[in-house]
């Protein structure tokens, strides 16, 4: 073995070991063979993963900004839905004030119609009443006259010591003592 070691070192051979490879560079044929791996992986992750991979992006993008514009279709819709809400708050509100207002002047519509018939009634009670009570004046008033004659002929009779039992005398005296007392009456008021 020593003659082949000498053997080549005198022909200015070397052997494979004796010469210290570069940790920083690799031989030749690694870097070729690694080239070539990486052109054919390159190759298929172009053709291959990249495609699906642009694919699956640009549907994300799609779906984000589909949401973002549904999103924002959805923020103008309840938008426009408060605005309509406030809308009809108001007019809810004016409306409610406008039955409150019509409310307080058919009240003070029904107070006075109710102080008016209130009134009428009390006057047709009073001029009823009055009625009534001329009425049973009258009644009294004849009453009386008819008692105050019955007693005018009882004393008469006492008195002449004689009974008048004429109808048409009784009348007569009877009318002409009313008629006295007709004229006294309005003397003693």
């Amino acid at each position: 073995m020593t003659n082949v070691i000498n053997f080549m070192a005198a022909g200015g051979e070397s052997l494979p070991l004796e010469e210290q490879p570069n940790v920083l560079l690799p031989a030749a044929y690694d870097i070729v063979w690694s080239l070539v791996v990486l052109v054919v992986i390159g190759l298929l992750f172009w053709k291959l993963v990249l495609p699906k991979f642009q694919e699956v992006l640009t549907e994300r993008e799609d779906r984000i900004k589909g949401g973002i514009q549904r999103a924002e279709a959805a923020q103008a819709e309840a938008k426009a839905a408060l605005e309509k809400y406030n809308a009809q708050l108001a007019e809810a509100r004016a409306e409610a004030a406008e039955i409150r207002e019509e409310a307080r002047q058919k009240g003070k519509q029904i107070e006075a119609d109710l102080k008016a018939k209130a009134t009428e009634e009390s006057a047709r009670i009073i001029e009823s009443g009055e009625k009534q009570l001329a009425a049973q004046r009258e009644l009294v008033v004849e009453e009386l006259r008819r008692e105050m004659g019955q007693n005018a002929i009882n004393l008469a009779e006492r008195l002449m010591g004689e009974q008048l039992s004429e109808d048409v005398k009784r009348s007569g005296t009877i009318d002409r003592f009313l008629a006295e007392l007709d004229t006294v009456a309005p003397a003693g008021k």
